[in-house]
């Protein structure tokens, strides 16, 4: 099997003394792969049998990458892994997107597979990830996954971090020395660009709709104001023989409808930060706060423009017609 830590094993797989050479001072972690469905956002549908990757024990000590969430505060969450569980249960990580909405589970609850010879093993996700390159995995301990897969030998998945220099050499060393094992080297930041692209082209879907409902609210909203100016006439006439100004009932009812639209959007502000609060807290960092002020900004605008041309319509009607209509 693959095995690319020490120069004997590059050199039984055909790397020259140039090409090993540039993998000697390269961080290198050999991955055991149980084949399986993908568990990523580039999966529609929920996987009955997730790949499974086996972290090995000095991936585990390094630590590193960021973590959404753990069951118990640690420094390096990574470790949590080793933890025994009751009943032969198993301590797994997840990427917290995956975890959440392609397996629909979390933290701290336990996840099912059954395996080909029709063995249950059960997952506990004991941390999960944020935004990781591990979206398309299930991650357990190494003698966990001895325990379970004793089949699977050799690595089929490797995680390399060569000094930025050297990077582009050392992945066209890799795969000029093993394209006979169709290996191919992916950045980190391809890979995070791959699934953030389809993340990114669902909440452009879900924007879309949005934006059709705002559209559809906003026509809504200036039907409403019109229809109650109307119906009002005969209320803005009398005003108008008491000897109220028109400029003066202009500016009562566009400043009645801006309080009615300022209430409104309060309150409706107020019962969505209450329904997103967990992840406002978690990602507060993250949140378009432009996006959403400059949305809120343009309903006052257009509720402003709505208001002032209903007022100018209900005050141009004719006096007397409007003062009969009442009577």
């Amino acid at each position: 099997f693959l095995l690319l830590q020490n120069n004997a094993g590059r050199f039984d797989l055909g790397f020259s003394d140039r090409e090993s050479k540039l993998l000697q001072n390269s961080d290198i972690f050999s991955l055991r792969l149980l084949p399986g469905e993908d568990a990523s956002c580039l999966n529609l549908y929920k996987p009955e049998k997730p790949r499974v990757l086996r972290v090995p024990a000095n991936f585990v000590s390094r630590g590193g990458f960021s973590f959404q969430s753990s069951e118990i505060e640690s420094e390096n969450p990574w470790e949590l892994l080793n933890q025994p569980l009751e009943n032969g249960i198993i301590p797994a990580i997840g990427d917290a997107n995956s975890v959440q909405w392609i397996l629909h589970s979390g933290l701290g609850q336990d996840y099912q597979i059954t395996t080909v010879s029709g063995k249950t093993i059960t997952f506990r996700f004991v941390a999960l990830l944020n935004t990781s390159i591990f979206q398309s995995e299930i991650l357990i301990a190494e003698h966990s996954f001895q325990k379970l897969f004793p089949e699977i030998a050799g690595y089929q998945y490797f995680l390399l971090n060569p000094p930025i220099a050297k990077r582009d050499s050392v992945k066209l060393a890799i795969e000029s020395a093993l394209s006979d094992y169709g290996i191919d080297v992916v950045s980190t930041t391809k890979k995070l660009a791959e699934f953030q692209r389809v993340e990114n082209t669902y909440l452009s879907v879900f924007q879309i709709l949005g934006g059709f409902g705002l559209l559809l609210g906003t026509i809504g909203l200036g039907i409403v104001l019109v229809r109650n100016v109307l119906e009002r006439r005969g209320e803005f006439a009398a005003m108008r023989a008491f000897g109220f100004r028109q400029k003066l009932l202009r500016k009562m009812l566009v400043t009645e409808i801006l309080m009615q639209v300022i209430c409104g959007m309060i309150i409706g502000v107020l019962a969505a930060l209450v329904a997103i609060i967990p992840q406002l807290l978690a990602r507060f960092d993250q949140v378009p706060w432009l996006n959403l002020g400059f949305t809120l900004i343009s309903i006052m605008i257009i509720a402003a423009i709505v208001s002032i041309v209903a007022a100018i319509r209900a005050l141009k009607i004719p006096l007397l017609p409007a003062l009969r209509s009442e009577l």
